[in-house]
């Protein structure tokens, strides 16, 4: 490849990074205005000033565009935030996870409170469970099949926006403290894993 054929590559590759984050922003503030008319690619288009085809040909269907507003979010909140690979990446990550929720309050508020925000998160369930159930399958392999969803899903709920929202709201906690005390609550956890303990039966 000649000078100018990577030129024109690295220019086109730079034009699909600049409408991809137009789509994925104007996505971001819709949630954060609670816009009623809800996510989908019609408004999307609208908001980013861009063809509807080319919303649809970034993000070609609803679960892909629900999709992107995960990730969206995510990123947002640090570009160390990602799906957990282990029990300890699941706590060295939650500094990160909190404090970027606070840098963007109004857009989690929002995620956190409306219908679609929930489609948001339910879009990435999949997804999640087998990447929380992947981190923590040596620490929970001597549990039955329910008592390990059970202690799976309470150290999840533990990294959410759910624990963010309820720290913030109820507690008035800042991200840092938030991190703090679900690393805390987490750990003990991990240790009554590890001992052979579990939920009850």
């Amino acid at each position: 490849m000649d000078d100018t054929e990577q030129a024109r590559t690295g220019k086109r590759a730079e034009n699909a990074a600049r409408i991809r984050a137009a789509i994925e922003d104007a996505l971001l503030e819709t949630l954060a205005e609670g816009d009623p008319a809800g996510v989908n690619h019609d408004r999307i288009a609208e908001r980013a000033g861009i063809a509807r085809r080319t919303v649809y040909r970034y993000f070609p269907d609803r679960q892909a565009l629900l999709e992107a507003g995960w990730h969206k979010l995510s990123r947002a909140a640090s570009p160390m935030v990602a799906m957990p690979k282990s029990a300890k990446g699941i706590m060295a990550g939650m500094e990160d996870l909190f404090t970027g929720f606070d840098r963007n309050a109004e857009a989690m508020t929002v995620t956190m409170a409306s219908a679609e925000g929930r489609a948001i998160r339910n879009a990435m369930t999949p997804r999640r469970v087998k990447a929380y159930r992947a981190a923590l399958a040596s620490e929970t392999a001597h549990l039955d099949p329910h008592r390990r969803d059970m202690a799976i899903a309470t150290i999840q709920l533990l990294n959410s926006g759910f624990a963010w929202r309820e720290y913030r709201d109820q507690w008035k906690l800042d991200g840092a403290d938030m991190a703090k005390a679900s690393r805390w609550a987490v750990a003990v956890l991990i240790k009554a894993l590890e001992a052979g303990e579990g939920p009850a039966a």
